[in-house]
């Protein structure tokens, strides 16, 4: 980070929710080092940043949560929907409650989040919210149905939310992460008959030949939701080392 880029944030308060490990706390670090004050919503708390037990799935535990935030620090002007949860497995075997509960915390959670956000973004001039996707949204990965379904939702209810909101000063961007290295992903490894090669495997479906860093998605978040993205709204930024678009010949 060069100096010119430090203090994008000063005097912005930002929340990011399922920040107490993985992308989230790397996003909820980056946001810190560049000034913010960063609040976490998370089940778990955060030791690093202020962290509010939040369950996105429970409208009550949201609002709470939010107005908390509000309360002790007076405003809210960035908002990075990061909580979510995974899920393997095709249509046939995905059962009813499996998709109650993934579109629930993934797609209404951020529903959830942002609606309690509105009123306090609205006062804000720097106001910004960024979601974060997937590749899942925009590339069929196999064994990942409903996963999938719930970033495909996402994707389209950022742009939705872009439309919605954008006279009232506040952008809406998405970034959509290839298979990054993460503590979910590393339980997927971890109870693969085979992690050395499922690991090789899944670094060999991303056109740069690695697993995406959770430092490198939450450059992109932050650059989604600073000032020097004043005209950027509605978009999904891709950070998959080319796996959405890139189709490269075989050595």
């Amino acid at each position: 980070m060069t100096d010119s880029q430090q203090g994008d944030f000063s005097g912005l308060v930002a929340v990011v929710t399922g920040g107490a490990s993985g992308i989230g706390a790397a996003i909820a670090d980056r946001l810190a080092a560049e000034g913010a004050t960063v609040a976490v919503f998370d089940l778990a708390a955060s030791g690093v940043h202020p962290s509010f037990s939040v369950d996105v799935s429970d409208d009550a535990s949201v609002r709470a949560g939010v107005e908390a935030v509000v309360q002790r620090f007076g405003s809210l002007d960035v908002l990075v929907n990061n909580a979510g949860i995974g899920a393997q497995g095709t249509v046939e075997v995905a059962t009813d409650e499996q998709w109650t509960r993934v579109l629930d915390v993934n797609v209404v959670g951020t529903a959830r989040v942002t609606r309690a956000a509105l009123p306090h973004l609205r006062r804000s001039s720097h106001a910004s919210v960024v979601n974060t996707c997937s590749v899942a949204a925009t590339a069929g990965l196999p064994e990942r149905a409903v996963y999938s379904a719930s970033k495909g939702a996402i994707l389209a209810l950022t742009r939705a939310m872009a439309a919605d909101h954008l006279r009232e000063g506040i952008r809406v961007n998405c970034v959509n992460p290839g298979t990054a290295d993460t503590p979910w992903v590393q339980r997927l490894l971890g109870s693969a008959a085979d992690p050395a090669a499922e690991r090789t495997a899944l670094e060999a479906r991303q056109p740069h030949g690695r697993l995406v860093s959770a430092g490198e998605v939450a450059d992109a978040v932050a650059y989604l939701a600073g000032p020097r993205a004043a005209s950027t709204t509605g978009v999904a930024l891709a950070v998959d080392g080319g796996m959405q678009n890139l189709r490269l010949r075989s050595e």
